[in-house]
């Protein structure tokens, strides 16, 4: 019904990206004419409509079609306009990247859109990987090395009741039996290796909150990194993803074999080393010699595993030779 006011508003919202010719009466009331170009509206009013007349996932798209294709840095560097935003995982991907020039008075409605992103995906993953991480810990478990500290006394003196002597006042134990699902400390080490090329914005958003859940979890030891041509180690940021994400810097190069060689000296059990590389696999750097570090890491015991992509899309851009 092209005569409602909510078509109107509708078309006008998406006219100011979309070029969209908004439908008008004529002076008659007979027909329809094309509107006459609209200038550019204000940013927080108009984020407010299309909030209004479009559901939350279709605004996610309008807002970044917005910034990528009309340009409009003033989404990211007013806190009145980010505190509308609808948070998604592609926004925080465009904030990570122009990180550096949001200035100082939208930094913390900023980072509030990336914690609600981050928020959003533990709470959809954090409860599931952790049930499965720990699953695989238990069956992967042997009985534990029979040790004081280990010996479930109630059970053990309940089962041996009947070797009860009554001339020595003693119970003498045909077993003993020792608490098997104690959970020792760093069993596995586990190492995220993120490449933070642009093309991977969405993928180091999840890897970075992935490598937080999984460093929350004592019976392992994380490691996240990220890397272009350059290594930067964000184990210390893994405490609040929040902060790890905005230690990463989208764009820039590719030496994915630097990366996979600084990851090697931070092994010291490799078959208790699960080796997680989030790239595109667009190498910039060694190509012959990262197929040999690669190689090595898999003779010597180390369970290693490219992840092309991570993002809701599920539909990565890589490099097929290499992969192959």
């Amino acid at each position: 019904d092209w005569s409602s006011d909510v078509c109107s508003s509708d078309l006008a919202a998406l006219g100011a990206i979309y070029d969209v010719e908004e439908m008008e009466p004529d002076k008659k009331g007979s027909g329809r004419r094309g509107g006459s170009g609209k200038s550019r509206p204000r940013v927080a009013a108009w984020l407010g409509d299309i909030r209004k007349y479009f559901e939350q996932d279709i605004v996610a798209v309008i807002q970044q079609d917005a910034i990528e294709k009309k340009d409009w840095k003033e989404l990211l560097f007013e806190p009145e306009a980010l505190a509308q935003i609808t948070p998604s995982v592609e926004m925080v991907g465009t904030l990570l990247a122009m990180k550096d020039m949001i200035p100082d008075r939208a930094k913390d409605a900023a980072r509030e859109i990336v914690r609600a992103v981050v928020e959003e995906i533990k709470k959809r993953m954090q409860g599931a990987l952790e049930r499965a991480v720990r699953g695989a810990l238990d069956r992967s478990r042997h009985q534990p090395i029979p040790s004081l500290p280990n010996i479930d006394w109630r059970r053990t003196i309940g089962k041996n009741l009947k070797n009860y002597e009554k001339s020595r006042k003693t119970i003498i134990p045909e077993r003993f039996f020792f608490f098997a699902r104690q959970h020792r400390r760093k069993e596995w080490s586990v190492i995220v290796a993120m490449d933070q090329s642009g093309s991977m914005a969405s993928s180091v958003v999840y890897g970075g909150v992935m490598g937080s859940i999984l460093a929350s979890l004592p019976a392992l030891e994380t490691h996240v990194i990220a890397f272009d041509t350059e290594v930067v180690d964000l184990t210390p940021r893994l405490v609040d993803p929040v902060d790890l994400l905005f230690g990463i810097q989208l764009g820039g190069g590719t030496d994915i074999n630097r990366a996979v060689g600084y990851c090697q000296e931070l092994i010291t059990t490799p078959q208790r080393t699960l080796f997680i590389l989030l790239t595109d696999l667009y190498e910039g750097g060694n190509q012959d010699q990262l197929i040999r570090r690669m190689e090595d890491l898999a003779r010597g015991g180390v369970r290693a595993m490219v992840l092309l992509a991570l993002d809701d899309s599920g539909a990565p851009s890589f490099d097929v030779e290499l992969a192959k």
